[in-house]
């Protein structure tokens, strides 16, 4: 038996072990499911908002803003004034953009979510809001940009020009 042939069959015993071990938790993993009484969402644990839920994608943040003003307007119009504008619109934040060549936008705060689009770097940028999101280079902050399409970036990659965004 060669000194270089033992290895490799350690190497091969190894590898047939853990095929073992991840066959045997997944064929368990649907018993553990049925097992769990109550939905993932629901459990008392469960402290954060999910960047998955639809309640952070940044079409349904860009519809709700739009029925806000929408209604600031219509009650604008029953008080009787004619060019209705919303009392207290939300204030919009800058940011550059300091991601090399570009930034990627996405439709919710998660690295693994839809590119919907790109930011060049050194762009100055409209930010609605901020919430927690995946952790990029150390940050999980992700910014909800305004200008032109509502879509997240991922605060790493953009500086705060003044004041720092209000949260989601």
């Amino acid at each position: 038996m060669s000194p270089l042939s033992r290895p490799s069959r350690l190497r091969r015993l190894g590898l047939c072990v853990a095929t073992g071990a991840i066959a045997a938790l997944t064929a368990a993993a649907p018993a553990a499911v049925a097992a769990d009484p109550q939905p993932v969402g629901q459990r008392a644990e469960a402290s954060a908002p999910d960047p998955m839920s639809d309640e952070l994608s940044a079409s349904a943040m860009q519809r709700e803003h739009e029925a806000r003003q929408q209604k600031a307007r219509e009650e604008a119009q029953k008080q009787g004034q004619s060019q209705a504008q919303p009392a207290a619109p939300k204030r919009t934040y800058k940011g550059r953009v300091i991601a090399k060549p570009y930034l990627l936008l996405r439709d919710r705060p998660t690295r693994s979510s839809r590119v919907v689009g790109s930011v060049d770097y050194g762009t100055v940028v409209s930010i609605f809001c901020k919430t927690t999101g995946d952790n990029v280079d150390g940050n999980n902050r992700w910014y909800l940009l305004s200008d032109g399409t509502w879509a997240w970036g991922s605060a790493r990659y953009i500086e705060n020009i003044g004041s720092a965004p209000q949260t989601c």
